[in-house]
């Protein structure tokens, strides 16, 4: 792997970090106490092609690599991670997952508009009592005709209340585990489908963030992704690729830490002189260097796997793994530099903290990625 980036790439690279200086960065704060990103942000990522990244030019995507996306993604991640999820989810999850197992019919009708931002995708996987098992989802979806009838709740859907479109994923037979479960494209203003909003979280407080009910959501069978009963094939193809687009979310938020924690040293005085010359807070400084690079190097490994058309779903565990775990210590050291100023949200450390932890639950938690890994080395599941 060559670790130098091409032209086109430090290209994509800079016009991020430009579009986060302009765009995000001013704005963070003020949507973080809002509980809410200015909805005009979903446009500009489109406009600008972020929202596009991968997908085939012939639907509406402007192309690139998977090195390019997560170098997009740590730069959204370094100005706020709620913007950062909305590409994510939208992109990462959903319309990714239409390319790959869409029909040409389904390619033409979402992909256009979600690469351009006219539309927005949420992931319909998590419910009220399944999280980590996703094979036990108990939504249902019983045919009925030319369509399905589907009865079921969704919990903690990024962008839930502002998606025009949900991949979800309902059991459609009675075989056990993972074996029964479906995927389906459901447009949101389809009747029976309902959104709440989820309000009062600890971090991500900018990103719509819904609970979904479904009662009696009559869907026509074209609207499945997939054949039926490879929905958890759908989902887990997704989220593999999805835990490198956290990891590389993770980097940006840890990089954020670096700067603002390095900026903050070299200004701040005590004892007559900046806290930089102290040796505890250059020992603070050098262990998030540390740990930037090395989720960097995890996540850009990944994304050299996948466009070499290689497996990567371990490794992109790992990634995701050690890329979290490194966010929220990178947030909490650069807390420490900060000392009690860090405290209040007049700087932006409090609010790293808050967004770095909830990066070690979703998209599968630090002990579910562990599993994976330990069943990679060991070939035994310990599920």
């Amino acid at each position: 792997m060559n670790l130098e980036l091409s032209e086109e790439q430090d290209a994509v690279r800079r016009l991020a970090k430009d579009f986060v200086e302009r765009e995000i960065a001013p704005h963070a704060a003020a949507w973080d106490r809002a509980e809410s990103v200015d909805a005009a942000i979903v446009r500009k990522l489109g406009d600008v092609g972020f929202l596009g990244l991968t997908i085939d030019e012939e639907y509406g995507g402007s192309g690139g690599d998977h090195l390019a996306y997560c170098l997009v993604t740590e730069e959204l991640g370094r100005g706020d991670s709620s913007v950062r999820g909305i590409v994510s989810v939208s992109l990462g999850l959903v319309a990714k997952s239409i390319a790959a197992w869409g029909d040409e019919e389904q390619k033409r009708r979402w992909l256009p508009a979600l690469t351009s931002g006219a539309a927005l995708g949420c992931f319909g996987l998590t419910e009220p009592g399944t999280g980590s098992d996703a094979g036990s989802l108990t939504t249902k979806a019983v045919r009925d005709g030319d369509a399905y009838v589907v009865n079921g709740a969704k919990m903690f859907i990024t962008n839930g209340t502002w998606a025009d479109v949900v991949l979800l994923f309902a059991r459609t037979n009675d075989a056990p585990g993972h074996k029964g479960v479906s995927a389906f494209l459901v447009p949101t203003d389809t009747p029976g489908l309902t959104r709440r909003a989820v309000h009062g979280k600890l971090g991500l407080r900018g990103q719509a963030t819904a609970e979904l009910v479904l009662e009696d959501v009559r869907v026509p069978a074209d609207a499945l992704l997939g054949p039926e009963g490879k929905g958890f094939s759908v989902a887990m193809a997704a989220l593999a690729k999805g835990r490198m687009s956290v990891a590389a979310g993770c980097v940006g938020i840890a990089q954020a830490a670096l700067d603002a924690a390095v900026a903050y040293a070299t200004e701040r005085e005590q004892f007559g002189r900046s806290i930089a010359h102290h040796q505890l807070v250059q020992e603070l400084l050098s262990d998030i260097a540390v740990d930037v690079d090395a989720a960097r190097l995890l996540t850009w490994r990944v994304a050299d796997l996948v466009d070499r058309g290689l497996p990567f779903a371990t490794e992109s565990s790992k990634a995701k793994l050690f890329a979290s775990e490194a966010a929220v210590r990178a947030a909490n050291q650069a807390l420490q530099v900060f000392g009690g100023y860090g405290y209040i949200d007049e700087y932006p450390v409090g609010k790293l903290v808050r967004d770095a932890r909830v990066m070690t639950l979703y998209e599968g938690t630090s002990q579910i990625q562990k599993l994976v890994i330990g069943r990679a080395l060991t070939g035994v599941s310990a599920f």
